[in-house]
């Protein structure tokens, strides 16, 4: 028989990664799917409604979860073994069609990203050609990255991406030196070596707590470095510096996100316990308590400095 499950507002329901045993369907709440598209790298979210299913198709295709399933507020879910589901299922031609819609509904997901961001570009030149750089830059084009980013800092010199644009333009003109464009050559000309030092200059201006600047490196160094240790680093300075300028809600959604981009990340307790701090700062007790237990769940040794932490901060909670 399928289990009802309850879940607290800020529950992570499962991440990505994890085995996928069940189907779930949603009784009440509300349920968040946030996953990665796979041609931009931004996180996306899918709102679960009431009556809806989640966890299907990685469930019945036999694979590893796609994404991370986060609970908004107090939710009640139905958890389905596979054979209870397909049974299910077979009974309830209603449910199939279910299924049906929503494939259907993120095929059109798809097209109606593309048209948002054509429309973006078309109404906004200075992100379309921002944008432009980034396309480059992230297909390793970096010829036509660093004369795109120059533009824009000639005709934007006081534009929102600024920051970003400079530190853009200076891993392509290092790139450019390094080793080119395209070819075989080019898929390792941005080596170990340069992420390195770029790291530790981004580490140098969190030192002059020039939090902005260091954001913005960090950020190229992720995009660059596709899965090198730096990338990895990176990853989490990014988050920190979000949590550091007071960007809770933007820091709970780039590290749920790094979750699902990291799932094996060697500081994966360290990004749930800041989704716990960032929810502690912006008054949602429940979310924050959900978040230090769940650190306290994963594996770690006895006495590190995240398990410190997250006691710490519980106690902080009257817990």
């Amino acid at each position: 028989m399928p289990k009802t499950l309850q879940f607290r507002a800020g529950a992570v329901i499962y991440f990505k990664g994890d085995p996928a045993e069940r189907v779930f369907i949603l009784q009440n709440g509300m349920v968040n799917l946030v996953y990665q598209d796979m041609e931009s790298g931004n996180d996306m979210h899918d709102m679960v409604q009431q009556g809806e299913f989640f966890g299907v198709k990685s469930a019945l295709g036999r694979y590893a979860r796609e994404e991370n399933a986060v609970a908004l507020k107090e939710s009640t879910v139905m958890a389905f073994t596979i054979p209870e589901f397909e049974n299910f299922a077979m009974a309830n031609t209603r449910i199939v069609m279910k299924m049906l819609t929503v494939f259907s509904t993120q095929l059109r997901r798809v097209h109606r990203q593309l048209s948002i961001l054509l429309k973006s570009d078309e109404q906004n030149p200075e992100a379309g050609l921002f944008s432009l750089g980034e396309y480059y830059l992230k297909r390793k084009r970096f010829d036509h990255a660093r004369y795109v980013f120059s533009r824009y800092l000639t005709y934007y010199p006081s534009g929102k991406n600024i920051t970003a644009a400079e530190a853009n333009l200076e891993l392509a003109e290092r790139s450019l030196t390094v080793g080119g464009n395209e070819g075989e050559k080019n898929e390792t000309a941005f080596g170990q070596t340069d992420l390195q030092a770029l790291y530790y200059k981004a580490l140098n201006l969190v030192s002059q707590e020039k939090y902005q600047q260091a954001y913005a490196l960090f950020k190229q160094i992720a995009a660059a470095g596709a899965e090198t240790e730096w990338a990895a680093k990176s990853a989490l300075e990014i988050g920190r510096c979000l949590y550091t300028l007071n960007k809770f809600e933007e820091c709970i959604q780039y590290f749920t996100g790094m979750l699902s981009r990291y799932p094996r990340h060697p500081d994966l307790r360290e990004v749930v316990f800041f989704i716990g701090q960032s929810n502690e700062r912006l008054g949602k007790k429940e979310q924050a308590l959900a978040f230090y237990r769940k650190v306290l769940t994963m594996a770690a040794q006895e006495g590190d400095g995240v398990t410190v932490k997250t006691k710490r901060a519980l106690e902080g909670l009257g817990v």
